[in-house]
Order: C-alpha cells, then structure tokens, then sequence
C-alpha cells in the first residue's frame, strides 16, 4: 500500500492549499442533483450502515473519480487520466508528466489494486488483493523536511480510521443506516460533504484528502480482477 498521511504545519503544495480549497469549496457549492442523497454520492462513497461498515452503496470510485475530477479541473484540458501506471515503460516520465498536469490546475484520476492506492481500512480491501480502486490527485507537495508528496482526494469514507470517526457522528442519531443520511437538509448536505473533504482548518483538509508517498520509480502492481 502507498504509504499515507495528513497534510502537517510547514506542508506546501502546488497549486497551493488555499487555491485547492477554494476550489473544492466552489464545487460542492455548485453540485446539483435531484436528491441529497444522491448529492452525497457525487462526493462521497458511503457506508450503508454506519455503525459496522458492513456494505457500501455502490461500488462506483471509476465514475465517481471521473466526475469529481471533471468538476475540479479548470485547466485547459480538463481531467487528466494517465496511462497504465502498472507498466514499467518510461514510468519516472508518467509520473513528470502527471506533476505537469497538477501544475496546470488539472486533477488527475490514478487507478490501482485497492490495497495500493486505497486506505488502510477500506472495506473494499480483500485478502485474496483482487479489486481496484480510484483516486484523483490534486497537488504535488513537499514536506518540510523535503520529502516529497501528491495530494490526493480519496471519495471512500470507510478508508480510514479518521474518516470514520468524522463520519459517523453526522451519519448517527438513528437506525445508523442510509435512511439517515438522506434526511439531510441541502444544507446539512452541504455541510458533511465539506467536513469530510474540506476539514475545519484552512492550512489543511478533512479526513478524504491525504498525503501520498509514491514511488515514482516503480510500476504499480498488477490489478487482479476477481
């Protein structure tokens, strides 16, 4: 798995983390759909029973990825989709080339095997390793320290221990299950999509958006379709 972290104090990206929010804060702002849950689920891959993290309501982080990806690139160009991360051909220039990309405003959507590029509690991780999963990058960044990073929006609220725990307290209150949630106000919508994505603080970000250390020497494992 892509060793991961949270964006820290001394942490710079490029864009720059104010330019992201804004960004991010302008995009949810601007979502329309016919229900809030429906809403919820441009942003956001949810459990259908927060109180276990038993099953989640779909299985759509392609689609999902593609659409917020779209929505958060106002580069010339839109949305970048790179080719095939786990081919070893010129993959030092892949990733050059997907740095550009961010550079110029443009999210970038990678696709791995789940247990690569998701999160370390992902209730799609399976221990056979078969199954993919969908990020969208948004940022190069580096440390203070100088280690270097991207920045990516991962939609899955179960991948995380912090994001389960931002999560359940909005989802909570009740049976615990998808009924709750789509009792949001628009409002109230709005709110839990910012929290998750967004977070509190304006030097850093909510629970989905995390620091990811790739190896931009190494081809990304194999996917096995189960």
């Amino acid at each position: 798995m892509i060793e991961q972290a949270y964006i820290q104090a001394g942490d710079v990206t490029t864009p720059a983390i104010a330019t992201l929010r804004a960004r991010i804060s302008q995009a949810i702002d601007n979502t329309v759909a016919a229900t809030v849950l429906d809403r919820l689920k441009v942003w956001l891959q949810m459990p259908t029973d927060s109180t276990f993290f038993t099953g989640m309501l779909d299985k759509l982080c392609e689609e999902r990825a593609k659409n917020v990806g779209d929505r958060l690139s106002p580069g010339t160009g839109g949305l970048y989709n790179p080719a095939d991360l786990s081919a070893a051909l010129d993959i030092a220039a892949k990733w050059t080339g997907i740095s550009d990309i961010l550079h110029s405003d443009r999210a970038v959507t990678i696709k791995g095997p789940t247990g690569h590029v998701g999160g370390a509690k992902s209730t799609f991780n399976n221990t056979d390793g078969t199954g993919f999963h969908v990020i969208v990058l948004l940022a190069t960044g580096q440390e203070h320290g100088g280690r270097h990073f991207f920045l990516g929006f991962d939609p899955d609220v179960s991948a995380t221990t912090e994001s389960r725990n931002t999560w359940i307290p909005f989802a909570l209150g009740g049976s615990g299950t998808v009924a709750k949630v789509s009792a949001f106000t628009d409002a109230k919508c709005t709110q839990v999509i910012k929290a998750m994505i967004l977070g509190n603080s304006q030097d850093g970000f909510g629970p989905l958006v995390r620091k990811y250390y790739v190896d931009t020497t190494a081809p990304f494992p194999a996917i096995i379709r189960g």
